[in-house]
C-alpha cells in the first residue's frame, strides 16, 4: 500500500466526505458541530431518510437527503462519489451514533479513501463507550465486537475466539435474542461479570449488573429496547509449567505453524519465564549470569 496524507481542512478540488454522528436517544446529544455540518453540506446521505428528517427537522435543517443502506450500497456508490469528484460535500448519517460502527458507512469511507477524496469524522455519541464509562468494568482495554453472528455454530466460534481476551469485550444485542445469547456467552465464557445497558441518554435509561446467567434470567422476562452487553474480561490464568524442554516446546509452536519468536513469547508466558530465557534455549545460547 503506497503512502498517503490527508490534510483534512486543508483546501481540495472536490468535495468532502463528512461521518456526523447523530444522538443514539436525547436530541440535546447533538453536537453544535454536527448540526453546522448538515447545514452546509451539499446533500446527507442517510440510512434511513425517513428517521433522518424527525432530526433535521427537529434543528430546522433543510439540507437534501439520499438514502444510503446496506440493501443499495453498492448502487449508491459511484452516484455518491462522482457527486464529491464534482465539488459537492457529503455528510453521511446513519439512525443513531457513529456511521460506520454496526451501521451502513465502511463501503463509501473506503471507496471515498481510495479515490483521493478527504473523508473527515466529527466526535459524537456512541452507544458502546457511552456504556462502558458507566459498568464499572475495567474501562480500557476493551474490545468492542457489535452483534455477534445469529447462526449458533458461527456464534459459538465467534464466542470461542474471544473467550481468553483480558479485556472487557462489548456487544450489541436485540431483546428477542438477549436472554438466550446471554447464556450462550456463559456456556463459553463460563458465568462470568457482566453488564446490560438500555435505553441509554433516554428518560428509562437503565444499567444491570450481575453474573451472565443472572442477567439471563431476568432478560427472560425483562428485555425491552436495544443493549449493549459488556463482559468482563477473561480471569488470569496461572502458567502452567511443562516437563518438555523450553526448546521442544517452542519448536513445538513452529511445528504448529507459529514463527519463532511469537512462539517463544507464547512458551514464556506459559512456563512464568522471562523472555529472554525461552529465546536463550531455543537458540541454545547460555543463560546471562543475572537471570
Amino acid at each position: 500500500m503506497t503512502l498517503t496524507q490527508q490534510k483534512s481542512f486543508a483546501p481540495h478540488d472536490t468535495g468532502t466526505l463528512y461521518l456526523v454522528p447523530t444522538p443514539i436517544g436525547n436530541l440535546e446529544d447533538m453536537t453544535v458541530r454536527a448540526v453546522h455540518t448538515l447545514q452546509q453540506v451539499d446533500l446527507i446521505a442517510a440510512e434511513d431518510t425517513r428517521n433522518t428528517q424527525k432530526l433535521l427537522n427537529h434543528f430546522e435543517i433543510t439540507t437534501k437527503q439520499i438514502s444510503f443502506h446496506e440493501h443499495n450500497t453498492q448502487a449508491r456508490i459511484p452516484e455518491l462519489l462522482a457527486k464529491l469528484v464534482a465539488g459537492q460535500s457529503i455528510a453521511q448519517v446513519s439512525d443513531a451514533g457513529m456511521p460506520s460502527i454496526s451501521d451502513p458507512g465502511k463501503e463509501l469511507v473506503r471507496a471515498a479513501i481510495d479515490a483521493g477524496l478527504p473523508v473527515v469524522p466529527l466526535p459524537g455519541a456512541n452507544a458502546a463507550t457511552t456504556a462502558l464509562i458507566a459498568s464499572g468494568l475495567p474501562p480500557q482495554p476493551f474490545m468492542f465486537y457489535g452483534f455477534l453472528p445469529r447462526k449458533a455454530s458461527e456464534q459459538r466460534a465467534a464466542l470461542a475466539a474471544l473467550s481468553t481476551q483480558p479485556q472487557t469485550v462489548i456487544f450489541y444485542e436485540s431483546p428477542y435474542r438477549l436472554a438466550k445469547t446471554l447464556t450462550t456467552i456463559a456456556d463459553v465464557f463460563g458465568d462470568r461479570e457482566a453488564v446490560l445497558a438500555r435505553e441509554l441518554t433516554k428518560k428509562f435509561e437503565e444499567f444491570n449488573r450481575g453474573t451472565l446467567l443472572e442477567l439471563a434470567d431476568w432478560a427472560a422476562d425483562n428485555a425491552r429496547g436495544e443493549f449493549v452487553v459488556m463482559v468482563a474480561p477473561a480471569p488470569e490464568q496461572a502458567p502452567t509449567v511443562s516437563d518438555t524442554p523450553l526448546r521442544d516446546q517452542v519448536l513445538a509452536q513452529i511445528a504448529a505453524g507459529a514463527k519463532p519468536n511469537p512462539a517463544i513469547k507464547a512458551v514464556a508466558k506459559a512456563n512464568g519465564v522471562p523472555r529472554q530465557v525461552v529465546y536463550n534455549a531455543y537458540h541454545e545460547l547460555e543463560a546471562p549470569d543475572d537471570l
